[in-house]
């Protein structure tokens, strides 16, 4: 999607590589955090995002914290177990994921910012088996199957992901 806009993309591999500690309190804080310590440290311009899965029903938890939502980061079987046990009982389970994406440059350019979000619902059990994270429950009405049962072009196409990088996309056009 970048590529039509001239930018050829580098990946973190070929980057010099730092952790950036995501303390920020919003998606928002934390894509900022990252593209912009790592456009400083490789002067070069750097996207980052956050994303994560909000739930109506827990006031927006796991939200900035779904990856370590369990206490482990990267536990996507903690992290979706506890998740069931969050919401046993509970009828609302109105979903949705969102992403926002920061693209900073190291000459202090304004960044270019845009966010995508997807509605669905929380399954009461696992289905499918592509994807990762909270997938097999995240059930996509655009689909009509849940993240974990769509392809991977399917996904991309309503993803919270896709649509901010579409977004995004269309910034760089603008400009």
């Amino acid at each position: 999607m970048l590529a039509q806009h001239g930018i050829a993309v580098v990946s973190i591999e070929e980057t010099r590589s730092i952790e950036v500690v995501e303390d920020g309190d919003s998606f928002a804080v934390n894509a900022s955090k990252k593209a912009s310590a790592f456009a400083e440290v490789n002067q070069l311009p750097a996207l980052a995002d956050d994303s994560g899965l909000c739930v109506a029903a827990l006031n927006g938890a796991p939200g900035i914290y779904s990856s370590r939502y369990a206490g482990v980061d990267g536990d996507d079987a903690a992290n979706n177990h506890k998740l069931l046990q969050a919401l046993a009982g509970e009828r609302n389970r109105a979903a949705w994921f969102c992403c926002h994406m920061h693209l900073a440059f190291p000459d202090g350019r304004a960044p270019h910012i845009a966010e995508g979000r997807v509605d669905g619902h929380i399954l009461s059990n696992h289905d499918g088996v592509n994807g990762f994270g909270y997938d097999p429950l995240f059930f996509c009405p655009e689909l009509d199957v849940s993240f974990a049962c769509a392809t991977p072009a399917q996904k991309a196409r309503v993803s919270h992901r896709g649509r901010a990088l579409r977004a995004l996309a269309n910034q760089l056009h603008a400009a």
